[in-house]
């Protein structure tokens, strides 16, 4: 082979390689403007279809990802690179990520379920994974939630979708429930009647449902009632503090004594099977 012929061959690999070069670099440009293009339809189709944003993302990042893994595996095999075995490995790959991070993982497919169930929406006061508190977000691995008292927690989804979740904020009103303890010499009637009057009398306390106030036990300090009242969810704490308010009040002005314990206890001394003395009561 002399050196012309070598020269030759040499240029006609560098043209090849070159014009692969270009080919993959025009695949990769016109495949990254589909992806784009796909994308900003997807986008557009989820935010027509919903109002979360979370679940805009969540469609978003996993179809990009699946997209440029496509992509790569194209322009590798215009090279001619076996993408069989590429694919292969990507597989092993996946399999042991998803073994390393599987607790990540159950996060994740929570929070997909979160998505598509929807038992609440950020702006939602939930009480979820033991803990009551606005959602303020939404996120891949955890939600976000500000509790009643100012503190933002950060709780994983698999968590919350895990236990049990109330949502407070979808009905429309809500019941205070709270307790009102008498003592013995108080007649239950009078007060029921008194604290019903007084209840009802109360800001943002709704007519309908109308306030109950009954007979819920009987302890050794007395009778126990139950006052519950019905308001909706923005009063629901001003109300709640209302009522204990009229609790106290109603009973002061009606003079009810404080409840206290009460235990009767009878003394016999019996000497061989004989009562000696009568019973003396304790009180």
């Amino acid at each position: 082979m002399n050196f012309d012929h070598l020269m030759l061959r040499l240029q006609d690999d560098g043209v090849a390689i070159g014009l692969r070069i270009l080919g993959a670099i025009a695949i990769w440009i016109v495949g990254r403007l589909v992806i784009r293009a796909v994308l900003r339809g997807v986008t557009a189709a989820v935010s027509r279809r919903t109002t979360d944003p979370t679940l805009t993302r969540y469609a978003h990042s996993l179809i990009a990802v699946a997209l440029n893994l496509a992509l790569v595996v194209v322009v590798l095999g215009f090279f001619g690179v076996e993408t069989t075995s590429l694919a292969a490995l990507i597989a092993a790959c996946g399999v042991a990520i998803g073994l390393a991070w599987s607790g990540l993982l159950a996060n994740f497919a929570a929070g997909v379920f979160l998505l598509i169930l929807k038992p609440f929406v950020v702006g939602d006061l939930v009480a979820a994974a033991g803990i009551v508190g606005t959602v303020k977000e939404l996120g891949l691995f955890t939600t976000t939630i500000e509790t009643t008292d100012g503190i933002i927690t950060y709780v994983g989804n698999n968590k919350v979708f895990g236990d049990n979740i109330q949502n407070l904020t979808k009905s429309t009103t809500r019941r205070v429930d709270l307790l009102a303890q008498l003592a013995h010499e108080v007649d239950p009637n009078d007060a029921i009647r008194r604290l019903r009057d007084r209840v009802a009398m109360i800001p943002n306390v709704l007519a309908s449902p109308a306030p109950t106030v009954e007979i819920v036990e009987f302890n050794p300090m007395g009778p126990m009632l139950a006052v519950r009242p019905h308001c909706d969810n923005a009063h629901y704490w001003s109300v709640y503090f209302a009522t204990n308010a009229a609790i106290r009040e109603v009973f002061g002005a009606a003079g009810y004594p404080a409840p206290f314990t009460q235990q009767r206890l009878l003394d016999m001394r019996l000497t061989a099977g004989t009562a000696t003395a009568p019973p003396r009561e304790h009180v």
